[in-house]
């Protein structure tokens, strides 16, 4: 559905470089990057916001690459929504339709056929300037689908919201993708949205992209250690494999000996994600292949959640429920045993 090809964009002294990617036609695709990684520049580019250097953009098998962006029949929706102060939501949502020369009655149809789709019917005839962020989002959203565009570009859609109604907007764009399948690119730095609502994602560093791929598989099993520690492997280590036996290797870092599943040899990076540990006050048996005494050195209290900070003869992270920290009654200093699976530990 979309074909992006080598594509390069040189602004100054930053640079899409080569750039390859294949979206599928009705797929929702995010691409996901910390702030400064191309990815606004990158949806610009497919738009047509932006002349490329080199490169082909091809959009359901045409050749979009020197077509203006009127002509690629693709939806934008603006990180900051860009709607007309001047306007109505109705006016903004029809504004596309009107510079296709839509005629009114047909105009009329698609505003209220996209307006309950968005859940915005009771607001069509409201300024800009009295909506929340979300439903300002709602009329981003309604004034790029309106027009029945090929493809729907998302620039950090959620960024500007506050917690309760990114959940929200998060949960509207899946039941709204799901609806009418439209072929979509999202991008964002938020990690939570790239795992629940892609079906693809993609991971962009300095201008390259280094991998794409369901999310499970981007998330639990990154292949580049740059990826690997913004998506929130915090545990990295470098070790030498000792030893394989009964599908296990056995990995030496710094004298702690870290099993993992599968056969590997010399020198390799081990990664595991402070999730995947278990954190107990007493030894206890467990299935578990890895299992140590530590000692917390320090955490910190994300509400919710606690970060620990344990020596087992190398710092590791652990991540527990505030529930858990609490029944364990934990402090620093304490003594605690932790566990995990050799599937958990990653090769990279």
């Amino acid at each position: 559905m979309i074909e992006i090809i080598n594509l390069r964009k040189r602004f100054g002294n930053f640079q899409l470089k080569d750039i390859n990617l294949s979206v599928n036609e009705g797929e929702y695709f995010i691409l996901l990057g910390p702030s400064g990684a191309g990815k606004t520049v990158f949806i610009e580019c497919i738009a047509g916001l932006h002349k490329i250097d080199s490169g082909k953009i091809i959009i359901d098998g045409t050749d979009v690459t020197n077509l203006p962006p009127e002509k690629r029949n693709i939806g934008l929706v603006f990180q900051e929504y860009a709607l007309f102060p001047h306007m109505s939501v109705r006016e903004n949502i029809e504004y596309g339709l009107k510079a296709k020369k839509i005629p009114k009655e047909r105009r009329d149809q698609l505003v209220r056929e996209t307006a309950k789709i968005l859940r915005i019917e009771n607001i069509l005839d409201r300024s800009p300037k009295n909506l929340s962020g979300g439903e300002k989002q709602r009329v981003a959203l309604a004034r790029a689908l309106v027009i029945e565009p090929k493809v729907l570009l998302l620039d950090e859609p959620l960024s500007a919201l506050d917690a309760p109604m990114r959940r929200e907007l998060r949960e509207e764009l899946r039941r709204i993708h799901k609806e009418i399948c439209v072929t979509t690119i999202h991008v964002t730095h938020d990690q939570i949205e790239a795992y629940s609502l892609s079906d693809r994602v993609g991971v962009i560093f300095n201008g390259k992209l280094f991998e794409v791929g369901p999310p499970e598989d981007v998330f639990r099993r990154p292949k580049n250690e740059d990826v690997a520690k913004f998506l929130g492997f915090e545990n990295i280590f470098k070790g030498s494999v000792k030893e394989y036996r009964n599908g296990l290797s056995e990995i030496d870092i710094n004298g702690v000996i870290i099993e993992v599943a599968g056969h590997y040899k010399g020198e390799v990076t081990v990664a595991v994600r402070p999730e995947d540990i278990t954190i107990y006050s007493s030894r206890i048996e467990s299935s578990a292949r890895n299992k140590f005494l530590g000692k917390i050195i320090d955490y910190i209290d994300l509400g919710a959640l606690v970060k620990l900070k344990i020596d087992i003869g190398i710092p590791i992270s652990a991540l527990i429920t505030k529930k858990s920290f609490l029944d364990l009654n934990l402090q620093r200093e304490r003594q605690v045993h932790i566990a995990f699976k050799a599937s958990s530990v990653h090769i990279i």
